[in-house]
């Protein structure tokens, strides 16, 4: 494997493509098992009810991330004092792999404990994965590139939702039900709609995409030098590094500040993007077919706003791009919440036919339009959360910065999906439920407000 170049140079642009390369391997996994297809498979055929199925559904996204609130500062040091991050993604895009695979026995009827524990290796190995890789962005690209090339992986990783949910919807969705010359007359591999093997079948495509697809960060990227420590070493210097890092946190105060701001703007704008697939479904009766083509409308325009958003991070900065595209996210998610089949704005009644094909009605149209806004504004929250840690963390330290990073994406992760799953039993409410989400928001912006766009130096 390739090595860090030693007098700190970006590396080449083949290097920085392969890196850009890991997002197109894992955006599918979250578009095609948590946010469009799988969860609400899970939450209304395998549960068999939508207001306890997204009870489910909270509650095992809570425990991931507590186990990976827990874990990753941690990990993050401890790599950082090793040096190399190559093996920790290897390890974790494996473990991964083995939890997507699990996702296979969801069969309507199942036990609902062991699919709620294969989504949490699932997650846990994605989210552990994801941390270690992006904390070579910093070493691979230069101060001034890193926001523009952050906004295009998100931007790739979009368009690879958009692929592979093409890829389910006409060699598994539509045949049988649309007839034209690229679609197969029925399932590709001979699965069964019958026995929900169209369904089931994400959760495999994901962990394969996803292990096939890091191939290139792994053989051409190039990693940290590796400083001669044992894993106990490591760990023993990691613990160290940790603990110097927290006592020292005023040292570090605007880091900390940015990053409790993101723990709470990040996890509510996450909890929408997983929860709202689970509404729509709801609401509108949406069926897998008709969810792939609501993920390929929203993930085109995720792909776009992450594109448009790298170049206003280059321009503006990650702050004032981070600032404007969360307060519209939020104007966009209140309305998301007042559609109903037959409802817009809470309050306007609007005839629906019970008939009524999907797509066709103004209540479904105009929430596909607000999504689609909705969209535009999440690419650029994305790629300028990650840009702005990068250009105020150490360089020396970035992978211990990430796994702080990771953390206070999860702290309120797995706050926010415990408080949905609660606030809906407890309600009935998917609406209300959802609610939750819109104070952490705010919260996170009136705190980005005050943090400083400059980066912090190292302690000793």
């Amino acid at each position: 494997m390739s090595k860090l170049r030693a007098n700190g140079e970006p590396a080449s642009t083949v290097a920085q493509a392969a890196w850009v390369c890991y997002e197109w391997a894992n955006q599918p996994y979250f578009s095609l098992v948590t946010i469009f297809l799988f969860a609400p498979y899970l939450t209304a055929t395998v549960v068999g009810d939508p207001v306890h199925g997204q009870a489910i559904w909270g509650y095992t996204q809570a425990i991931a991330g507590i186990i990976i609130a827990l874990s990753s500062p941690l990990l993050g040091a401890m790599a950082d004092a090793a040096g190399p991050r190559k093996p920790w993604i290897v390890f974790f895009t494996l473990f991964c792999t083995i939890g997507c695979f699990g996702l296979w026995f969801a069969v309507p009827g199942s036990p609902v404990m062991p699919i709620m524990l294969s989504l949490i290796v699932a997650s846990v190995g994605m989210e552990f994965a994801i941390i270690f890789a992006n904390a070579m962005l910093p070493t691979i690209a230069s101060e001034k590139r890193i926001g523009l090339l952050s906004g295009i992986g998100i931007g790739v990783g979009q368009l690879a939702a958009i692929f592979a949910l093409v890829i389910v919807l006409i060699t598994l969705q539509l045949p049988g039900v649309v007839q034209a010359p690229f679609i197969p007359d029925a399932p590709m591999f001979g699965l069964s709609k019958a026995a929900y093997e169209t369904d089931r079948i994400v959760g495999p495509i994901s962990g394969v995409w996803f292990l096939v697809f890091m191939l290139p960060l792994l053989l051409i990227v190039p990693d940290q030098l590796h400083r001669g420590l044992s894993r106990r070493q490591a760990a023993k210097a990691g613990l160290v590094r940790l603990g110097h890092t927290i006592s020292k946190a005023w040292h570090f105060r605007n880091v900390a500040l940015y990053l409790i701001s993101r723990m709470a703007f990040y996890d509510g704008m996450n909890a929408i993007f997983v929860f709202g697939g689970i509404l729509a479904a709801s609401i509108f009766h949406w069926g897998a077919m008709e969810m792939a083509v609501y993920g390929l409308w929203a993930t085109l325009f995720a792909a776009f706003g992450a594109f448009v958003g790298g170049w206003t991070d280059q321009r503006f900065g990650s702050k004032k791009t981070l600032i404007v595209s969360l307060v519209l996210a939020l104007v966009s998610f209140l309305v998301l919440i007042s559609f109903d089949r037959d409802r817009i704005l809470f309050v306007i009644q609007v005839p629906v036919a019970p008939d009524a094909k999907a797509f066709s009605t103004l209540p479904q149209q105009a929430f596909l339009l607000t999504v689609a806004f909705f969209g535009l504004m999440a690419g650029p929250t994305i790629a300028s959360s990650r840009t702005m840690l990068a250009r105020i963390a150490p360089v020396e330290m970035m992978t211990e910065f990430f796994g702080l990073y990771s953390l206070a994406g999860k702290a309120t992760t797995f706050v926010a999906p415990l408080l949905i799953g609660v606030v809906t039993a407890w309600s009935g409410s998917q609406r209300i439920g959802l609610m939750v989400v819109a104070p952490l928001i705010v919260l996170g912006i009136v705190m980005l407000a005050f943090v400083k766009e400059e980066r912090a130096s190292a302690i000793e």
